[in-house]
């Protein structure tokens, strides 16, 4: 019987970042192409000049679909002409070069709800250079969100393998804060946790919420948030089943997740989980786009333009963010097997 495979879908990220250099470094590794069948999707010269940073000489089968990987043991390489050499300049940002990042990603998100593809893993993007090639969204994952027609709770996660984060709110002002503060969306954010966590292979995960205010709010003297609405989301989450608990204060919770108590901590904004993540594992963090039908994922770390071009991209991250999606594709082709029978 042939051993089931997800099928991932790479992209080397903004051309003007380290982005085909940390995929070149992730497919030199021997073990790879054991986890899932890989179809890169990428301008031809690009990933060459990836592959001369990284000091590697990947010799990928040309494919002219998304189905011909079926066809080949290994990687294979589905090119795109979006971009030209003279488009691109290491640390530059560009409109050229987000145009091209998000051409790519619609071909790999067209593959993906067609069933062609399993999970994606994208290389470091630049935000500032897809709205300069026309992006219209706040970021990424709203572009992912409407584009994949999701109309239910999404947020990114954070993780560092054994810990993950979701959030009620991401990129608004800390005063507006507040306002996201509410039963509905801490409710979502922790299913939504939850769900991801048993794709990525947790076998019972333990979901942390943590409180909005200083101390828990203090029985109410330091705000009310955690009584009036973080509280009865847990409530709620605990009656229909779900192991979810808290809210704890934020300062001290992260020290208990690092030592194994939870799987998962639901943050009431940006920065209260980000903080805490990058100071546990920078180096190692991945995003993971949640609440799509579809895996997505990237490392969570930038298009390090201080070293673009240099041939000093470490891999780990994206080796990272690769397991995830795999992990989270092949999860959820045997949830389709399974479904269709």
């Amino acid at each position: 019987m042939t051993e089931l495979k997800p099928v991932v879908a790479l992209t080397l990220g903004d051309a003007a970042g380290i982005g085909a250099e940390l995929i070149a470094r992730l497919l030199a590794e021997p073990d790879v192409g054991d986890q899932a069948r890989i179809v890169l999707v990428a301008d031809e010269w690009q990933w060459r000049q990836g592959q001369q940073l990284a000091g590697t000489d990947h010799q990928l089968p040309v494919v002219d679909s998304f189905k011909e990987v079926h066809q080949h043991p290994g990687p294979v390489l589905l090119k795109v002409d979006t971009l030209a050499p003279a488009q691109a300049r290491y640390a530059e940002v560009s409109g050229a070069c987000g145009a091209s990042t998000l051409e790519i990603l619609r071909l790999c998100l067209d593959a993906a709800q067609s069933g062609e593809v399993d999970a994606i893993c994208f290389a470091p993007l630049n935000k500032h250079a897809m709205k300069l090639g026309g992006l219209q969204h706040e970021d990424e994952l709203h572009f992912f969100a409407e584009y994949l027609g999701v109309e239910g709770y999404f947020c990114e996660f954070n993780t560092l393998g054994h810990l993950w984060t979701s959030r009620i709110s991401s990129h608004v002002p800390l005063k507006d804060a507040a306002q996201y503060v509410t039963k509905e969306r801490i409710v979502a954010a922790s299913k939504l946790i939850h769900e991801a966590l048993l794709l990525a292979g947790f076998e019972s995960p333990r979901v942390a919420v943590a409180a909005f205010n200083p101390h828990a709010g203090e029985g109410g003297t330091c705000g009310r948030e955690e009584i009036d609405v973080i509280a009865p989301a847990v409530a709620q989450c605990q009656a229909e089943g779900y192991p979810v608990s808290g809210p704890y204060p934020a300062d001290t919770l992260f020290i208990r997740a690092r030592d194994g108590d939870f799987d998962a901590v639901v943050t009431m904004y940006h920065d209260q989980g980000q903080i805490a993540i990058k100071l546990l594992g920078f180096s190692q963090g991945v995003t993971v786009q949640g609440g799509l039908p579809i895996p997505i994922t990237t490392p969570a770390h930038g298009t390090a333009f201080d070293i673009a071009g240099q041939g000093k991209a470490r891999v780990g991250p994206t080796r990272n963010a690769f397991d995830i999606a795999c992990r989270m594709g092949l999860a959820r082709r045997r949830r389709t097997l399974a479904a269709t029978g």
